[in-house]
């Protein structure tokens, strides 16, 4: 009996310090429960890296709230001893890192899953955790310390304030992100991280250097630009080379060098080269109408600077959509000391058939036929065939049009000027460096190889510490080098893959028996509708989840609809809401709703994942903050920062010397690949000191990213823009300016005709219409539109006298950021000799006169279902209340349109799109009656 009751007493005092001392009792590993959950889902958990089975979403380690120790003993012996943990974790029972979905935060799992109910990755549950102050959605003040990279200083960024902004001055210890206590999760995935470093370099292996010992010189180019003709798709289209070729010759240099660049324009047409990513005086930057004037036809221009840095870069027109047609090439920068292995620059671009002008053009005429030619209409009729008519509807009662990944179809893609391009040299075992830049216009594209691993070593001309990824995305404009191995003796795909998986281009690595890499499915549009249904709130503003935080690329919206991820759709959404139920109350563990298979191996890189290899902090100084929401109106092809499109903005002064912090919020449904000039930039993340530096950052939709710079440039003005083109094009930028003298003068002499010229491109008004020729008369409707003004008129002309003839002419102002309401003034003229006149409308008044003249005017409403309300009245006191919607998706290729007012008249009928600008087509007129024929479209 002694001993049993020697042995209770034991146990007890074992277990009371066990409670009191877990650290010192276990490991840390084995005393924390590492929980993986979705951001989107929260109620998903996971005890291992996985995808969410329920959107699809990668998930992140859960962050719980740290408890307080329960309360001690009534007696207690001996004060608790301080933990020799590498770490300073407060002491706390045993947690669990939970995983969560950020667009369903019920959706809760103890591992990194896919989120069943959307398919987005779960990401870690963020909580408080004691001692650790709660963080604002932004932090206020970057770090106040010098960096620099491989011994070179690190440039100071550059970032714009509002113009009566005055500098703040705050204690150093407010920016530094990395003397924040760490919690447990912060622990795992710090491990996690330098673990996965570790094993790339390991992979990576010893790499030979080879020293430049030629001294620093001057470097000349002579670059002739010319038109040209190209036959990428069986077709004779017109483009422009430089030095006969495209894309334009790799230019290259050492660190050190002077580069001397003679640009000879042979075009019918102005011209400019900007050199992307590069630190130079302001006048070299090549921005048309803002450090420079145009280069006119026939004319010499001398670009000369100094090569400060190293790096994988790229230079492009500035001028107007040319670098759509092929005015892009790769500028390389070696370091002195520079890597002895085989190395390939590589530029990826898209082609377009259709003039470029003329594609500008039709995305601001909201045209569908991009989405005809991609398959991604998102019809009613595939709504109802495969169970998504709730989805489709609430898309379309949210004012949203059908989802989409890309702007434009694209004819071919190009690698290097090419669509599949061979490089037979290598053999088993060598590696090779990819210098990459996306040239492209709009596409982002997704990067795999079918040798293995992709090791990422610098991106945006920066180092990074290795890291491996099966594959990447890379932003329009950015750059990123990369290592990969050939295995055998084999020719292994390098793959560019665009986000909507219409094409795809490829490099070919060494000789043999061909290894393709994987090829994608088409994406799962209904499945990525129903999620921005649910990011998206009735006034057009995306939902911020309380708790998530969306940032530096951690959680890819699109990842719902990305069939290698989620698995291929299930042709139902019937059975994706009976799976969602089914596994509503089990452990999530099983593939997504709507997915037959995940692939939660598969390790696709963010910038979460990218440490620099030096510190990046920036020199002690004063602080500005900004704030920029980006913003944008697809229906109508407006793209904006704050609401505010470059014509409308003023520029934003810094100073030099000072470091500005820019906080960014996507507002709209496109990720915008951000591009400042003349600066790199920190991205702040989870690296503190060694946050990554960049001059591209990719946001995504619903993400808030921070940066900062040091303003350290000698004065002049410098863009901050969307690098895609043709929302660059539409005026989503703004102009950073030194409020110091500018010391090396630009050759701009008169800055009312560079304004002019600058703010020209956002301000010009783009026709579009449509006219009908059928059987029972005429019918159609010419536009100019601009950013903010409409001019339109619609017009019907019967063929029967008794029809009549009538014609309504309108100008008018949208306002607000959807551009929902459209006041207007106009003239309306109808004629009918044959009608009664003293027919009367709804309202009790005549509607309709022989000979009617009449000023009018009125203000149109766009309502839930893209209906367009109209009330307006004209000089004569008549009053008329309209309902309209045009281009109602039946079917692909089939379009519906409906009106009717209260003048009793009425009017629907269908259009079947055979090719861009002709149309079948049919309607029922009221007045006119029923007719068929052919419908033009511009």
């Amino acid at each position: 009996m002694n001993k049993l009751l020697l042995l209770v007493i034991v146990l007890f005092f074992q277990q009371g310090l066990y409670a009191e001392y877990p650290v010192h009792l276990h490991s840390l590993s084995a005393s924390m429960q590492v929980v993986y959950t979705c951001p989107m889902h929260p109620e998903v958990k996971s005890g291992k890296p996985g995808n969410c089975p329920k959107c699809g979403m990668k998930l992140v380690l859960q962050k719980t709230k740290a408890v307080k120790p329960p309360a001690p003993a009534p007696v207690k012996t001996a004060p608790m001893p301080k933990a020799a943990s590498p770490v300073k974790i407060a002491p706390a029972p045993q947690s669990a890192v939970v995983y969560t979905c950020p667009m369903h935060p019920e959706v809760k799992s103890n591992k990194p899953e896919n989120c069943p109910k959307c398919g987005m990755k779960l990401v870690v549950q963020k909580s408080a955790a004691p001692k650790r102050a709660t963080p604002s959605p932004v932090k206020k003040t970057p770090p106040a310390k010098k960096g620099n990279m491989d011994g070179m200083t690190m440039p100071a960024k550059k970032e714009s304030t509002p113009v009566k902004a005055e500098p703040v001055s705050e204690p150093a210890e407010n920016h530094q992100e990395h003397e924040m206590p760490m919690t447990e999760t912060d622990t795992v995935e710090a491990a996690e991280e330098i673990d996965a470093i570790q094993i790339a370099k390991a992979n990576l292996g010893p790499v030979k250097t080879i020293s430049n010992k030629t001294p620093p010189r001057t470097v000349r180019y002579d670059l002739y630009i010319a038109d040209t003709m190209v036959n990428f798709t069986g077709k004779p289209k017109r483009a422009i080379a430089v030095n006969g070729q495209i894309p334009m010759p790799t230019l290259t240099f050492t660190e050190g060098d002077t580069a001397e660049i003679y640009v000879h324009n042979r075009l019918k047409e102005e011209t400019s080269l900007h050199w992307h990513g590069l630190f130079l005086p302001n006048k070299m930057d090549g921005v048309p109408y803002l450090t420079q004037m145009p280069i006119k036809p026939g004319a010499t221009y001398v670009y000369k600077f100094p090569i400060i840095q190293h790096g994988t870069h790229w230079y492009h027109s500035h001028s107007g959509l040319q670098e759509q047609l092929g005015m892009y090439g790769s500028f390389i920068m070696n370091k002195r000391e520079e890597w002895d292995i085989p190395t390939i620059p590589v530029i990826i671009s898209e082609w377009l058939d259709m003039k470029p002008d003329e594609a500008h053009r039709s995305l601001h005429a909201a045209t569908d036929w991009f989405a005809v030619r991609k398959g991604a209409e998102q019809t009613y009729l595939e709504a109802i065939k495969l169970g998504w008519f709730k989805t489709k509807v609430k898309n379309e009662w949210k004012r949203m049009n059908a989802m989409d990944l890309t702007d434009i179809y694209y004819d071919s893609l190009l690698i290097n000027g090419r669509n599949q391009i061979h490089q037979p040299q290598f053999k088993a075992g060598d590696k090779v460096r990819l210098r990459i830049a996306n040239g492209g216009a709009s596409d982002y594209f997704w990067l795999s190889y079918s040798g293995g691993k992709i090791t990422v070593v610098a991106t945006d001309g920066n180092d990074v510490e290795p890291i491996e990824v099966d594959r990447l995305i890379i932003a329009v404009s950015e750059t990123y080098d990369v290592v990969v191995t050939i295995p055998e003796n084999k020719s292994y795909e390098f793959l560019a893959t665009p986000e909507d998986r219409t094409k795809f281009t490829s490099l070919w690595l060494g000789s043999g028996e061909k290894v393709p890499a994987v090829r994608w499915n088409r994406p799962k549009y209904f499945l990525g509708m129903r999620m921005m249904n649910d990011m998206m709130d009735m006034n057009g503003n995306l939902i911020e989840m309380e708790g998530m935080e969306m940032k530096n690329q951690v959680m890819d919206m699109n990842t719902v609809m990305y069939p290698e991820i989620t698995g291929e759709e299930i042709r139902s959404a019937k059975k994706v809401e009976g799976m969602e139920k089914r596994r509503a109350g089990k452990k999530q563990t099983t593939p997504m709703a709507g997915m037959d298979e995940t692939n939660s191996d598969m390790v696709s890189l963010s910038y979460e994942m990218l440490r620099a290899p030096e510190k990046t902090t920036l020199p002690v100084g004063p602080w500005r903050e900004i704030k920029f929401d980006l913003t944008g109106n697809m229906n109508r092809y407006v793209w904006s920062i704050d609401n505010k499109v470059v014509s409308e903005s003023d520029k934003i002064l810094i100073r030099k010397g000072e470091n500005v912090r820019i906080i960014l919020f996507n507002n709209s449904m496109m990720r915008h690949p951000m591009h400042l000039h003349g600066h790199d930039f920190r991205l702040l993340g989870g690296q503190g000191e060694n946050a990554i530096m960049k001059n591209v950052i990719d946001i995504m939709p619903m993400e808030r990213d921070t940066i900062e710079f040091n303003a350290n440039e000698r004065g002049g003005d410098w863009f901050f823009h969307c690098h895609i083109l043709y929302h660059m094009m539409s005026g989503m930028g703004k102009v950073f300016s030194y409020d110091n003298p500018l010391v090396d003068k630009t050759d701009i002499t008169n800055p009312k005709v560079a304004k002019r010229g600058l703010n020209s491109e956002d301000r010009k008004f783009h026709a579009m219409g449509s006219v009908g020729l059928e059987s029972n008369g005429s019918d159609g409707e010419f536009m100019l539109a601009s950013t903010r003004f409409k001019l339109s008129t619609e017009w019907r002309l019967g063929l029967d006298a008794m029809h009549g003839n009538e014609s309504e002419t309108n100008f008018g102002r949208y306002l607000g950021r959807n551009q929902w309401i459209f006041p207007f003034i106009g003239f309306d003229y109808h004629r009918n000799t044959m009608r009664n006149e003293g027919e009367k409308n709804m309202f009790g008044q005549i509607s309709n006169q022989t000979n009617r003249k009449a000023f009018v005017a009125g203000i149109q409403y766009t309502l839930p279902m893209l209906f367009i309300a109209e009330q307006r009245i004209d000089s004569k006191g008549k009053l008329r209340f309209q309902l309209s919607r045009e281009d109602i998706p039946v079917a692909p290729r089939l379009r519906l349109n409906i009106s009717g007012n209260t003048d009793k008249e009425y009017t629907t009928g269908l259009r079947y799109i055979v090719t861009k600008y002709f149309n079948l087509s049919t309607h029922y007129d009221s007045d006119m009656g029923f007719g068929g024929g052919l419908t033009l479209t511009y």
